[in-house]
């Protein structure tokens, strides 16, 4: 039997476990990437460790969140950042350089490799071959220092894409099918390889828009294996020699199969407030629009804004709508600028913005209340623009600027036909990707052999021994889907806090409740509730070190989101698992016990836990954690454990037995 891509990949960087659906496998990792967001407490977490410098081939520390600097805390974080890629090993990408992901598909990815980030988009560069995977900050600070990173095996699923793509239908479009298919949960625990002719006959930004929008699906990555497109596209980056072929063996076995025919493929749109609720463009064509963004780190390259730009020539945005464009990455808007795209798209009443993550986080152009926004990011939770009551559209390059120029949502198919002159702008590649590089700063350039910490930055949080007893009240049951958004809320007001996690707590689960912080100190802790997929979303791990801060100390959900899972584990926060009818059953302000000594049980592989509730009944909840997961929970946290076994020279990460 041959190999699918993924498992090629996994098995070389196998350093323990076997390629066995869901078996814990330990692989090692090339390439690092983290965030302002999340890179404070990654470099505070590698300082903690008492490191001396990043072990694995690469390291990237971007600065694409908190661009703007709007407070002196934002500006420190970025000159703590400099620092430690100076002092530990790493590039530094300045703030306006671009978002991450952008960034490091230009500079950095390569095929066959493995990538680890503290972002939950970090599959991006899976359209170049390179399995690329999101995790927690506490697990790229370990992999930094040499350890592996663990991850149960997920399932290899072949998406094949038959035929090619009709005129004014994109690669968005496909991932909004997939989403339409499999919803928000679909890909969970599970690998998308991308193959067939459909797949060849996309360009390397059209896979990669695929392959970042998989993890609205949930999924662990997604891949296409390399070709001719790959090659050509790292040639245009000048970067031809990290070409290397990779391909599934022909006689590969999946474990499942989804057939997407391109030919039939028509322009779609992911309606409020879910990324899976996908329909065609003319279902909802005539809804009002007062904003229109193009961007993101799924649709803000040179290739996802020249379309809009060449649609909006000559003509004008309707008065009654804000157009603004805001590039992934610099090289994206120099490109542009150098070629006139963005005078024709400012002539045209287009806003061009700074290259950042901003909008899609909720930072900058924030919709107006009551309206509609249409953007082609790749999430649309509520309140995620940075308005509680917004209605955000997802939508391709092309759907936005016919929106646009139209007025209101209209397919650009209609539009065409409207207007007479409009054609299909398609997809075009410059013949060089030959933007400066003077805002990617090398290790040696950056500040050297010192942190330089201001007074918002605190120091990375190490958790206690877990103990026999867990009780306490219900402090907060929620519903499915809860987000990390809900959890640890992106507005700008509270990102800056991101180095505070004191400060930071404050804000947690405020979109749910605001009085949860103060009632679950007052409370000195408890648990959580919440029903299917909870955590799903960005990879930030201040969704569970927050609550931990605030005395939580297990969480009761139906299902759990992969990454805000593991770092639960990570934190020493226990995840149970409950079934449906213990989840009807139980209420806010319930006082809930887990019955059995949950340490030694915890240490001895139990599975099974009885709970508690009000004295009055019991229900099974379920622990599923390999070895590994137990001994992190046991001690308080993977911190404090790598901690201990560096300290008695056991090496930078856990091991299974």
């Amino acid at each position: 039997m041959g190999l699918t891509l993924t498992e090629k990949i996994l098995d070389d960087h196998l350093v323990e476990g076997e390629l066995e659906p869901g078996e814990e496998i330990g692989i090692e990792i090339d390439q690092v990437l983290t965030q302002d967001t999340t890179g404070t407490m990654v470099w505070l977490q590698f300082e903690a460790l008492d490191l001396d410098e990043v072990q694995t081939e690469l390291a990237a520390q971007y600065c694409d969140h908190q661009t703007y600097q709007f407070d002196f805390k934002n500006t420190d974080d970025h000159r703590f950042l400099r620092s430690a890629a100076g002092t530990y090993g790493a590039y530094f990408s300045r703030p306006g350089n671009g978002i991450c992901h952008n960034v490091h598909k230009e500079n950095f990815a390569a095929p066959g490799k493995t990538l680890l980030g503290s972002d939950s988009h970090t599959p991006t560069p899976g359209g170049l071959g390179q399995l690329a995977i999101g995790a927690g900050g506490l697990d790229i600070s370990v992999a930094m220092g040499g350890g592996a990173y663990y991850v149960e095996m997920p399932e290899v699923v072949n998406v094949r894409l038959e035929g090619e793509l009709p005129e004014w239908s994109t690669a968005k479009d496909i991932i909004l099918e997939m989403l339409r298919r499999e919803t928000v949960k679909g890909g969970v625990g599970k690998v998308f390889e991308y193959t067939g002719p459909g797949a060849e006959s996309l360009t390397v930004p059209e896979r990669t828009t695929i392959t970042n929008m998989g993890t609205e699906l949930g999924a662990t990555s997604s891949i296409f294996g390399t070709d001719e497109e790959t090659r050509d596209y790292l040639a245009r980056q000048g970067r031809e020699d990290d070409f290397v072929e990779l391909s599934p063996d022909e006689d590969a076995e999946y474990a499942d199969e989804i057939v997407i025919d391109l030919d039939e493929l028509e322009p779609l749109i992911a309606q409020p407030s879910m990324p899976d609720k996908v329909v065609p463009v003319r279902e909802v064509a005539g809804t009002d629009v007062e904003q229109v963004i193009i961007g993101s780190c799924t649709n803000g390259g040179y290739e996802d804004v020249l379309p809009a730009a060449k649609m909006v020539k000559g003509r004008e945005v309707q008065k009654d709508i804000e157009m603004i464009v805001a590039p992934g990455s610099k090289q994206a808007a120099e490109l542009l600028a150098r070629q006139g795209w963005t005078a024709e798209m400012m002539a045209a009443g287009v806003n061009v913005s700074e290259a950042t993550c901003g909008p899609c986080i909720g930072i900058g152009h924030v919709p107006a209340s009551d309206s509609v926004s249409l953007r082609t990011f790749n999430r649309n939770f509520e309140g995620r623009s940075g308005i509680e009551d917004d209605s955000v559209y997802l939508c391709s390059p092309e759907v936005a600027a016919a929106a646009a120029i139209h007025g209101e949502i209209i397919d650009p198919r209609d539009l065409a036909d409207e207007l007479g002159d409009l054609e299909a702008p398609g997809i075009e590649l410059p013949e060089k990707y030959d933007g400066s590089k003077t805002d990617l700063i090398t290790p040696e350039d950056a500040i050297d052999d010192e942190l330089i910490k201001g007074p918002n930055i605190g120091s990375a949080p190490i958790g206690e021994p877990l103990e026999a007893d867990i009780a306490g009240e219900v402090l907060l049951k929620m519903e499915d889907n809860i987000t990390t958004d809900h959890i640890i809320p992106a507005t700008s007001d509270i990102l800056m806090y991101r180095s505070n996690i004191e400060k930071l707590s404050e804000f947690t689960l405020s979109r749910v409740d605001e009085t949860f912080a103060q009632r679950a100190m007052d409370a000195d802790g408890g648990v959580l509730v919440a029903g299917e997929n909870y955590g799903q979303g960005s990879s930030r791990e201040h969704a569970a070190m927050c609550p931990l801060y605030l005395g939580v100390e297990a969480v009761l959900a139906q299902s759990f989101a992969r990454i805000h899972k593991a770092n639960l584990f990570n934190f020493g926060i226990l995840p149970l698992t409950i079934d449906a009818d213990t989840y009807q059953q139980i209420d806010q302000g319930d006082d809930v016990e887990v019955v059995t000594d949950v340490a030694e049980a915890v240490q001895a592989g139990e599975e099974e836990f009885t709970v508690r509730v009000n004295d009055d009944w019991e229900a099974t909840a379920t622990l599923k954690a390999s070895e590994r997961e137990r001994r992190i929970l046991a001690a308080g946290g993977k911190l404090r454990l790598t901690k201990e076994q560096y300290e008695s020279g056991g090496g930078a990460a856990p091991a299974d037995d």
